[in-house]
């Protein structure tokens, strides 16, 4: 067996997703009507979440893949808490098929990136002093799938 035999077998049983490091790229929490928020709290804030997914290349196959998290919670109408999280993680992807690339990036990284992230808002929520926030997993394989047919969309559109 020479060398380049045993690189092309090391090469076939790359697992197709490595996590190089995870970290916080940005975070901002701020309680704009404290403390008076406070007292008008009579149950859990009501909290509408957005949630996106960018990734870009560093060099070769690996990137850069970041989650970014807007959160605002409100209670009666009036802003309780303002989260804004991004949180990215260095991956390396070494696809089976070349088309599978966007997949493993905009998918499965943040998959494996969710639970971090979620324990950190958890935590930030709490500190803040608010009910720690769980959220519920994510479905990133629609939120995928949405974003592709958004870019088609638009792409349409400007063909017109």
């Amino acid at each position: 067996m020479t060398d380049t035999d045993t690189t092309g077998q090391e090469e076939q049983g790359l697992p197709p997703i490595v996590m190089q490091g995870q970290y916080i790229k940005d975070l901002s929490f701020e309680v704009p009507n404290s403390p008076e928020i406070f007292r008008k709290m009579d149950g859990a804030p009501e909290i509408p979440i957005s949630v996106d997914v960018k990734a870009r290349q560093l060099g070769g196959n690996v990137f850069e893949v970041v989650l970014h998290f807007n959160i605002e919670g409100k209670v009666q109408d009036e802003t309780a808490f303002i989260l804004e999280l991004a949180y990215g993680a260095v991956v390396q992807v070494n696809p089976a098929e070349p088309d599978h690339t966007q997949p493993l990036l905009l998918i499965e990284a943040p998959r494996l990136m969710f639970p971090f992230a979620r324990n950190l808002i958890a935590d930030i929520t709490r500190d803040g002093g608010f009910p720690p926030l769980m959220l519920q997993p994510i479905d990133f394989v629609a939120l995928y799938r949405l974003r592709a047919l958004e870019a088609m969309q638009a792409s349409q559109q400007a063909d017109v």
